[in-house]
């Protein structure tokens, strides 16, 4: 009984890493939400968009699936600080978070990697850099 347990749950591993990588993006500024959106949707990806704290919020309280990663800018128009991150981390605990920010300081850094972050980014970055990250994180999970 035990090795049918087991192979279960190696079979539901196996059925979500060959699925698309489910990837919430946050961001108040439509420009980069929708590049985001764009290049993690070529890579094959299934990606929901916000633009503010609360609708990041919902997101992840109404999705069918725990997202397998979570693009989150730091500075929103309702949240500019680690609260959301905090947040998040605790409502989608197996996500990987990656934190973008234009003000990062070696603070916030280690404040949002003792939070769960699985890495910050600075901004501006390179989409390509980006998405090869997302699906690095999304490989860890």
């Amino acid at each position: 009984m035990i090795a049918a347990e087991v192979r279960t749950r190696e079979i539901s591993q196996m059925d979500r890493r060959s699925s698309p990588l489910h990837v919430l993006v946050v961001d108040d500024e439509p420009l980069i939400r929708w590049s985001l959106t764009e290049t993690l949707t070529d890579r094959g990806y299934h990606v929901v968009e916000s633009g503010d704290g609360r609708s990041a919020r919902s997101a992840v309280r109404d999705a069918s699936r725990e997202f397998d990663v979570v693009v989150l800018d730091l500075r929103l128009p309702d949240a500019e600080d680690l609260s959301l991150l905090a947040s998040l981390r605790r409502a989608t605990p197996g996500s990987r978070i990656i934190l973008m920010t234009a003000f990062g300081t070696p603070e916030v850094l280690r404040s949002a990697l003792d939070l769960g972050a699985y890495r910050v980014i600075s901004k501006p970055f390179e989409l390509h850099d980006l998405a090869d990250l997302v699906e690095e994180a999304g490989a860890s999970r």
